[in-house]
C-alpha cells in the first residue's frame, strides 16, 4: 500500500493512502493489534527503515478487511491537508535531459546513453518543495514563460556510495511525483554585459524559484513496485492532457543514475532524485502557467499530485 504524510486537526501524522481516503496509522495499528513505533516519518516505514515489517503485518491484514471496514478506518482525502512525503531531504537533485523525446522537441539531438552522461542540478529542498494542493506561485520577478515537468521522484531508503547498477534499486525506499517547475526565460538584469556561461546559470536559476518542487501526494514502497522503468505518465493542464509518456523512455533508467550519482556523491536515507521528464512541455508549444490554472500530474500506480496556480 501507498503510504501518505498528512496534517489533520492540528498534527502531522503518516497513514495509507487509498486515493480517497487516508487511513492513518495510528487507527489501522489499533485495529489490527499490530505495534509500530511512533512516527510522523515515512523512512522508518519504507524499505530499509525499522519500522517496514511491522507495516507489512498491518497490510496484509488491512487486505482481508471489506472495502467497508477500510473506509470506517479512513477519513476522506478531501477532509486532511496532505504533505511532501519526504519534508527536509539532504538533497534534491534532478535529471536533464534525461529522455530523447523532450530533447528532441526542444530542438536537441539525444546521444546514445554510452556516449554521454546525466546532467544533474539541485534545487533548494526548503523554498521548492511545496505540498500537494498548495499553489505554484509565479515569480514577480518573471512571470511570463513558467512551464511544467512532471516527473518520477527516488526516495533513497539506504546510505550508497559507490553502488553498481545491478544493486541500486535495493537502496531505494519508494517512489513518488514530482512537478519540476521551470521558468524558461529568466534573464536577471536586462541591461548586463553578456558572458560565456550566462545562458546556462539563467536556465539553472529559472528552476530555483519558490513553490517550483511540488511532491507527492504519496510514495510507492520500492518493494511494491515491480519495474520503475514500466509506469505511465500523465499530466494535465485544467484538463487538458499536456504530457502523455512512460518511464521505459528514460535514457539513463533509475539503477543507472543512483549509479552515477553515487560514484561521486555519498547519498543518504531521504535524498530525492528526480528522474527527468517526457515530451510535452509548454516551452514546445509556447504554453505557459498562468494564475488561475490547474495542473494534475499522475504517475501509474502512485498517484496524481494536484497543484492550483497563482
Amino acid at each position: 500500500m501507498r503510504l501518505c504524510r498528512f496534517e489533520h486537526d492540528g498534527q502531522t501524522q503518516v497513514g495509507f493512502y487509498l486515493d480517497d481516503i487516508v487511513i492513518p496509522l495510528s487507527s489501522a495499528t489499533e485495529s489490527c493489534g499490530i505495534e509500530t513505533d511512533a512516527t510522523d516519518s515515512l523512512l522508518p516505514l519504507l524499505p530499509g527503515g525499522t519500522g517496514r515489517d511491522s507495516v507489512l503485518a498491518i497490510q496484509s491484514k488491512l487486505n482481508e478487511l471489506p472495502a467497508a471496514d477500510l473506509t470506517a478506518l479512513g477519513l476522506p482525502t478531501g477532509s486532511v491537508r496532505l504533505l511532501v512525503p519526504i519534508p527536509a531531504p539532504g538533497k534534491l537533485m534532478l535529471l536533464a535531459g534525461n529522455y530523447a523525446k523532450h530533447i528532441e522537441e526542444g530542438g536537441g539531438r539525444a546521444s546514445e546513453r554510452a556516449r554521454t552522461f546525466p546532467y544533474v542540478f539541485m534545487k533548494p529542498p526548503g523554498t521548492t518543495l511545496t505540498h500537494p494542493g498548495d499553489p505554484i506561485r509565479i515569480p514577480e520577478i518573471s512571470p511570463d514563460h513558467i512551464d511544467w515537468e512532471l516527473e518520477l521522484g527516488v526516495i533513497i531508503g539506504k546510505r550508497c556510495k559507490g553502488v553498481s547498477e545491478a544493486d541500486a534499486l535495493g537502496h531505494v525506499a519508494g517512489y513518488t511525483v514530482i512537478n519540476d517547475i521551470s521558468d524558461r526565460k529568466f534573464k536577471p538584469n536586462s541591461n548586463r554585459e553578456e558572458r560565456d556561461k550566462d545562458g546556462f546559470f539563467d536556465w539553472l536559476h529559472g528552476k530555483w524559484h519558490d513553490t517550483f518542487c511540488p511532491c507527492g501526494p504519496c510514495v510507492l514502497p520500492a518493494d511494491e513496485c515491480t519495474d520503475p522503468q514500466a509506469l505511465h505518465l500523465t499530466l494535465k493542464v485544467n484538463g487538458e492532457v499536456e504530457q502523455d509518456g512512460s518511464t521505459a523512455e528514460m535514457v539513463f533508467p533509475v539503477a543507472a543514475i543512483i549509479e552515477f550519482i553515487s560514484s561521486y556523491v555519498t547519498l543518504e536515507p531521504g535524498d530525492i532524485i528526480s528522474t527527468g521528464t517526457t515530451a510535452g512541455v509548454g516551452a514546445a508549444k509556447n504554453k505557459y502557467l498562468h494564475n488561475g490554472d490547474r495542473v494534475d500530474a499522475g504517475i501509474e500506480n502512485i498517484g496524481v499530485l494536484t497543484n492550483p496556480v497563482v
